[in-house]
């Protein structure tokens, strides 16, 4: 990856698996739905292959990842050896990372560690109210731990955006799991693991960033809205003293890079501090 070459670096995208996967546990259902809440312009989600296309057209490094949630959704999970392999093949646009349910506990553990030693997993992602636990739960220390002594990176979905939004019963997703005050404990508990915050964190915002301005080894990415929904102190902390701590994401499928840039360019945002947000402090984070 030429990072020099690249305009930016989207720290939130998620890998799909080809449509026709899952007719029998709900995930085109779930699927639609997403699309139907963001208003994303396809029928099924791309596949690695298409959306390594896109980013490169774009001139867009990703960082790119499954969701381990079947055991709370029944979901079938997108293997973590696989979309490790399409990215080392698109590796001139894409970065690795891969998810894991804690619920495994040491076999997670073990499963982290293969994955950061065989195929280059650079960082992790969670999902609370997906995978359906609080971050603090001292059950999933077991695999933070494989992630800290790699000096890999986790990354935590974090407040409400449109996962399950307008499904029966928000599909049986529960939102307390991701207040972002749960990841100060783990802050504090692993304080050299990077974590990434995902999303403006509504209805949980402030906490967000006052864990973010606190904790040295917090950041937080801004994937999952348009950039002219985000919150005004949102925008300010950004600005200002966070302006090293927040990083561009988009959450592809369901928002494309261009939406996101082209509203971010319309935010009053200082000029010194965009390509902080764009492409520098995600450059200093994955160390590339």
């Amino acid at each position: 990856m030429n990072v020099d070459e690249l305009i930016a670096i989207d720290i939130h995208t998620h890998a799909e698996e080809p449509c026709g996967c899952h007719p029998d546990d709900g995930y085109d259902d779930f699927q639609a739905a997403m699309a139907t809440y963001f208003k994303a312009p396809y029928e099924h989600p791309p596949t690695m292959v298409e959306t390594a296309a896109y980013y490169r057209e774009k001139k867009i490094g990703c960082v790119i990842f499954p969701v381990d949630a079947e055991r709370e959704t029944g979901f079938r999970r997108y293997a973590n050896e696989e979309v490790a392999e399409i990215a080392a093949e698109n590796s001139d646009i894409m970065i690795p990372f891969a998810s894991i349910d804690p619920a495994k506990g040491k076999a997670g553990a073990r499963e982290a560690r293969r994955l950061i030693a065989e195929f280059g997993i650079k960082g992790f992602k969670f999902h609370p109210t997906m995978q359906g636990f609080y971050p603090n739960d001292r059950s999933a220390y077991v695999l933070y731990e494989a992630i800290a002594e790699a000096g890999a990176i986790a990354l935590f979905h974090t407040g409400q955006t449109g996962v399950g939004s307008g499904m029966r019963g928000g599909m049986g997703m529960r939102m307390k799991y991701s207040n972002p005050i749960h990841l100060d404990d783990v802050a504090v508990d692993f304080p050299d693991m990077p974590i990434i915050m995902a999303h403006p964190s509504f209805p949980w915002q402030e906490e967000a960033l006052a864990i973010a301005q606190h904790k040295p080894n917090v950041y937080i990415d801004m994937s999952g809205w348009s950039p002219k929904y985000f919150p005004p102190i949102l925008v300010k902390y950004a600005n200002s003293i966070l302006r090293h701590k927040m990083l561009f994401g988009s959450d592809w499928p369901v928002i494309k890079p261009d939406r996101w840039l082209a509203d971010f360019e319309k935010l009053e945002m200082k000029d010194e501090v965009r390509p902080l947000i764009l492409k520098e402090n995600a450059r200093r984070l994955l160390k590339i």
